[in-house]
């Protein structure tokens, strides 16, 4: 589990693109809006999918 902090998640809006976007990625995942972070289950390359995804949305994304 990677842990990835996206500190400009900032409403359900915005949990609904991200939610949207890993889902077509086929990535498990968790997305937890009160603590601005996606939480991903999967290798790095799953990691890497995910903040290519979060940034083609216009997020900020930083992993760790």
């Amino acid at each position: 589990m990677t842990t990835i902090q996206v500190p400009d998640m900032m409403c359900e809006n915005c949990v609904k693109r991200i939610t949207n976007a890993l889902t077509a990625a086929q990535l498990k995942f968790q997305v937890d809006l009160a603590g601005k972070t996606v939480t991903i289950d999967g290798c790095d390359n799953c990691v890497k999918t995910a903040v290519s995804e979060l940034e083609d949305l216009g997020f900020t994304p930083k992993v760790g």
